[in-house]
């Protein structure tokens, strides 16, 4: 074997590992993004809480969101109460896109100094959930998610 052919082999084999390991850490990324909380009829830990980061590229009558969901809630039941509340800098939005075509957006009252909040009846189904900012910016949030009543 000549020593072009052992350098080339010994960088092919240097390299995959390398490759296979920044696609699988982009596959992990991606997918934590679309990650799926499902939201029992009790809660174990009341607020389950989820951070993530407002805004994005995309504008929308809701602020500027992500082009794919910041959150995906799975109600597997009819929920007599749940409630939703963003916490963030800028001027966070929530815009809720949920079974049967409904859409629901949820902006702050930023003269309250009150955080974007929906709480009530949730059905069962499938629920995308975009953390959105009526600037441009981008901020980390936390999303809680409550079924506690006055909280």
């Amino acid at each position: 074997m000549t020593k072009q052919a052992t350098m080339y082999k010994l960088i092919k084999w240097n390299i995959l590992p390398s490759v296979l390991i920044m696609s699988c850490a982009t596959a992990a990324t991606t997918f934590a993004q679309e990650a799926v909380v499902k939201v029992p009829p009790q809660l174990e830990a009341d607020p389950l809480v989820v951070k993530g980061r407002s805004g994005g590229e995309k504008n929308s009558d809701c602020g500027n969101i992500s082009t794919t969901p910041s959150q995906v809630l799975q109600v597997p039941e009819p929920l007599p109460y749940l409630k939703l509340q963003v916490q963030s800098e800028g001027e966070p939005t929530l815009l809720i896109e949920g079974p049967g075509k409904r859409r629901f957006c949820v902006l702050a009252d930023t003269a309250a100094g009150e955080a974007p909040e929906i709480s009530g009846y949730w059905e069962a189904g499938k629920y995308s959930l975009y953390v959105g900012d009526r600037t441009q910016g981008q901020y980390p949030y936390t999303l809680s998610i409550s079924q506690k009543k006055g909280e």
